[in-house]
């Protein structure tokens, strides 16, 4: 491996993931626009979900089509065209897709709602194909799961700020009594969205992020990348079924969470956007505490940043949630609870198998305390999901790609096809939620969780075996 991918290549990482934000932005806001669909379109729970799934299946396609003009060209489309070139065509057709917001408010249909998420992440698919393995790429892979956490981290102040500002779009401030359900109102903030896109689109064109990454280039010579498919590799189809389960339970504990908590606990509509922000900062609070590792090798700094950063993150959420006027109060208790999350990325030592199992055992105890418990206690419970799930996206997605040398980029986009999880799991849970109650509904993300422990497990064995050890911080990795 070249002496230049032993350390962060931070000139090329920092524009690389303002396509993380987008991500985020748009999967959190997500979460707003199902109990306003369910509500003007009069929708089921289970039908409110479709949401979810237009969304995430969009992932699948996308992967889908990516695979079969591969195949028709002879030749795979992102090594052909290069990474930053299929980034921009990403953006583009995100940017095409926030237009038929325009329509679809004017004349309220909920199907060219759908197609315009549909084609957002359609969009979306493409951009996660290439920029996940970028990410791990564009430095030692020790530290791959660390900066893949800190994209993450930026991914998740959208997820943070998201939901705040769809839901000021369509409710207006929250101190306004009169505040009401609006449809129309989204098309604006869409469609500044998709102009925010194109101009990220040209930017990243002109940016000094490479065609393809050195560390794939070295590594297509590899004898462990000598078979012909990524679906050779037992860590990759193993690890696309724990990508499918992650991304359901992250997803489906969010958007389910508004109809647990107006149904079962009386809030109103427009009162659930803090609560669903302060689920998807979790996700930022771990990621800020997961990524330490990726900026010094210091063990006392790192020590020190373990603390800081999670609750820098949370003065994050504060700070926003006060400048759109919500109360506060209800949040401050939930600083202990990050306590939680800091011992747990400090017991699994920056191992990415050791932390999937970590954190997929304490997702398990937060769901069961959520459905065993009421009021705010079940609420906080639900909200932790996002603290353990943080970090299993870089863990899985590392995990599942190494070793894949000249078939990582087709790895990437098997992966990034079982996306789909968000929208099947949701909806699964919200049929659940129709037959029994939206409270015991959360057992499908118990099983999730218990499914991730058990590929914890197994991968660690599997790269072991291919001569790849996480647990040896050894730069380079191999």
């Amino acid at each position: 491996m070249s002496a230049e991918s032993q350390k962060t290549n931070w000139a090329q990482f920092i524009p690389l993931v303002t396509v993380f934000f987008f991500w985020g932005f748009i999967a959190a806001s997500n979460d707003i626009l199902i109990p306003v669909f369910k509500t003007a379109f009069n929708l089921s729970q289970g039908q409110s979900q479709l949401v979810s799934v237009a969304f995430y299946i969009a992932y699948t396609v996308g992967s889908i089509i990516y695979m079969l003009v591969s195949y028709a060209t002879k030749g795979d489309l992102i090594n052909r065209i290069g990474y930053k070139n299929s980034l921009a065509l990403g953006l583009v057709i995100s940017a095409l897709g926030t237009i038929l917001f325009y329509p679809a408010a004017n004349t309220g249909s909920f199907p060219l709602m759908l197609s315009g998420l549909f084609i957002v992440a359609l969009g979306f698919s493409l951009q996660q194909t290439v920029a996940n393995p970028l990410a791990i790429a564009l430095g030692p892979i020790t530290t791959g799961s660390q900066r893949l956490t800190l994209a993450g981290g930026i991914n998740n102040l959208g997820t943070t700020i998201g939901p705040l500002l769809v839901s000021f779009a369509i409710f207006g401030s929250a101190s306004d009594a009169s505040s009401s359900l609006s449809i129309e109102s989204v098309k604006v903030p869409y469609l500044i969205l998709g102009a925010a896109f194109l101009l990220v689109a040209v930017f990243l064109k002109f940016s000094s992020l490479p065609d393809k990454p050195a560390a794939v280039v070295e590594s297509e010579a590899d004898v462990a990348s000598a078979r012909k498919s990524a679906l050779d590799y037992p860590q990759l189809v193993l690890g696309m079924i724990a990508i499918f389960v992650y991304v359901g339970v992250e997803v489906s504990t969010a958007s389910n969470l508004p109809a647990y908590m107006e149904n079962g606990l009386g809030f109103a509509t427009k009162d659930v956007a803090p609560f669903i922000s302060l689920y998807w900062a979790s996700l930022m609070i771990g990621r800020w505490t997961g990524a330490v590792e990726a900026f010094t090798d210091n063990m006392n700094t790192q020590k020190i940043l373990r603390f800081v950063a999670p609750y820098l993150a949370f003065g994050v959420f504060l700070l926003v949630n006060m400048f759109m006027k919500h109360d506060l109060s209800p949040f401050y208790i939930y600083g202990l609870v990050i306590l939680v999350l800091i011992a747990a990325d400090m017991a699994s030592k920056g191992n990415p198998a050791t932390m999937l199992l970590i954190f997929s055992g304490l997702g398990i105890a937060a769901l069961l305390i959520g459905m065993t418990t009421n009021g705010m206690v079940s609420v906080y419970a639900f909200t932790s999901v996002g603290l353990f799930c943080s970090t299993l996206w870089p863990c899985i997605f590392t995990l599942a790609i190494s070793g894949l040398g000249k078939n990582t980029s087709q790895g990437s986009s098997f992966l990034i096809m079982m996306i789909m999880g968000g929208g099947l799991v949701s909806w699964l849970q919200g049929f659940v939620a129709d037959l029994t109650t939206i409270h015991f509904s959360y057992i499908v993300g118990v099983i999730c969780f218990a499914y991730l422990a058990f590929y914890a497990w197994r991968v660690s064995g599997i790269l072991k075996n291919q001569g790849i050890d996480f647990s040896k911080k050894v730069s380079g990795g191999h």
